[in-house]
Parts: C-alpha cells; structure tokens; sequence
C-alpha cells in the first residue's frame, strides 16, 4: 500500500468529519434561533389572550350594571 494513498485518505476523512461537524453545529444553531423566535410569538400571543380575559370582564361588569338601568327604563311608561 503506498503511503500517500494512506495520507490522502486521512485528509478525505478528517475533511469529511469536519464537514459534518460543522453542518450540524450550524443546523442547531438555526434551530435555536427559530425556537427563539417562537418564543417570542408565544409571549405576544399570551399577552393578547390575557388583555382579552381582562376586556371581557370588564364587558360583563358593565353589562351586569346596564341591564338593570335598561330594564327601568324599558318598564316606564
């Protein structure tokens, strides 16, 4: 066997594990980036949902003060 088929080898081998490090480690970092951003959507959509619970109880409060006033004025003649 000669030697530099043996060196050529070790190269071809040592690029290709770099390669392959290098594309997963670029991968997770994409991802990571992604679930971050994901994050971020949720915590708005969170945020909206909770501004939502609190209009709709300010809405029943009024509603539940309203009706009666409607209902005296609906009665009179």
């Amino acid at each position: 066997m000669d030697w530099t088929a043996i060196v050529v080898a070790a190269f071809a081998a040592t690029g290709t594990f770099f390669g392959s490090w290098y594309g997963i480690h670029k991968s997770n970092d994409l991802i990571a980036y992604r679930m971050d951003q994901l994050e971020v959507k949720v915590d708005k959509h969170n945020h909206l949902v909770e501004r939502m619970y609190c209009i709709e109880k300010k809405v029943d409060l009024l509603d539940d003060r309203l009706t009666p006033r409607v209902e005296d004025l609906e009665d009179r003649p």
